[in-house]
């Protein structure tokens, strides 16, 4: 078959750093056909469209609508935001591409914390055993599988509500981490990742990328980094877990899987689980990880640079 069939991307609307977004504008950016999928029709599925990609609308649960996304295409890539659905739309997925899929390649986003899990773990949240769960079903599966688990992203919630919100607001990290060292990643650079894989997966089937930050430090020193590049005092405020969870994240109305979810990670920044650093971004991009300065430089109406 021909070259030409398209890359499906699921979760080409995203949320949390937009990395299937971000995997389709570098996809096009090499010419390369894209299908992507999305939940509804709105303003992100027009702006699919406007930089090439052929935009489908479906449920990654239901079988019928992964079957229309899938059906022509040579790769994929699976992802889908925080969901209780989570390893629903997994099996759904790996079923229907097994069984009438034609791919060479299934990219599949994960999470490092299941670097660190096995069938007995307890400690994690339920969306962290899903992907646990959802990367034995690919293995079992025998798709073309890469898997690709990324640590907490800069954008996620924990850094981009409540750290840079709190810098904005009076100069401090306000968080109950502890001395727990962490390694945040940019979405940007998981996503470059992922279009690498896609673009060219020979040299990456059945492997694990494990992806991280240029550093791995407590929110001291990253409050000290925040301080050099936005040139003005930050100073990180150890909050107890508890009250931090009660007052803080529990305000923000949030689903419960997701409230679980977030809660869980927070618990563990402070038991130091995320206190690792892999070499595997800089294999995949060519390049060292961003860090806190180019997430800035990145983001500056967030911290009024514009």
């Amino acid at each position: 078959m021909s070259d030409d069939r398209p890359i499906l991307v699921t979760g080409a609307a995203g949320n949390v750093g937009a990395v299937g977004r971000t995997v389709v504008d570098f996809l096009r950016r090499w010419d390369l056909p894209v299908r992507a999928l999305v939940r509804r029709e709105d303003d992100r599925a027009e702006a699919l469209r406007a930089v090439g990609a052929e935009v489908v609308v479906g449920d990654l649960t239901r079988g019928a609508d992964v079957m229309r996304a899938v059906d022509g295409c040579r790769r994929m890539y699976f992802g889908m935001s925080v969901s209780a659905a989570y390893l629903e739309a997994t099996v759904t997925t790996a079923s229907v591409a097994r069984e009438h899929g034609e791919l060479d390649t299934f990219v599949n986003i994960s999470q490092l914390t299941v670097s660190q899990m096995d069938v007995t773990s307890t400690e994690e949240s339920q969306q962290q055993r899903q992907h646990w769960l959802s990367e034995q079903v690919l293995d079992w599966s025998g798709l073309p599988v890469v898997h690709v688990r990324p640590t907490v992203f800069m954008e996620n919630p924990l850094f981009m509500i409540y750290a840079v919100s709190s810098i904005m607001k009076d100069g401090t990290i306000r968080l109950p981490f502890g001395s727990g060292r962490t390694s945040p990643v940019a979405a940007r650079d998981v996503a470059e990742a992922i279009a690498a894989i896609l673009r060219d997966p020979g040299p990456h089937l059945g492997k694990v990328y494990e992806l991280t930050g240029p550093r791995s430090y407590d929110l001291t020193a990253m409050a000290a980094e925040y301080s050099k590049v936005l040139g003005r005092p930050v100073t990180y405020v150890d909050v107890p877990l508890e009250a931090w969870i009660d007052q803080d994240l529990g305000r923000q109305g949030l689903p419960e899987h997701v409230f679980q979810h977030l809660s869980t990670m927070a618990r563990l920044h402070a038991d130091n689980r995320y206190d690792r650093l892999t070499p595997d971004l800089e294999l995949l991009i060519g390049r060292p990880a961003s860090g806190v300065r180019e997430f800035v430089e990145t983001h500056p109406g967030l911290f009024g640079r514009e």
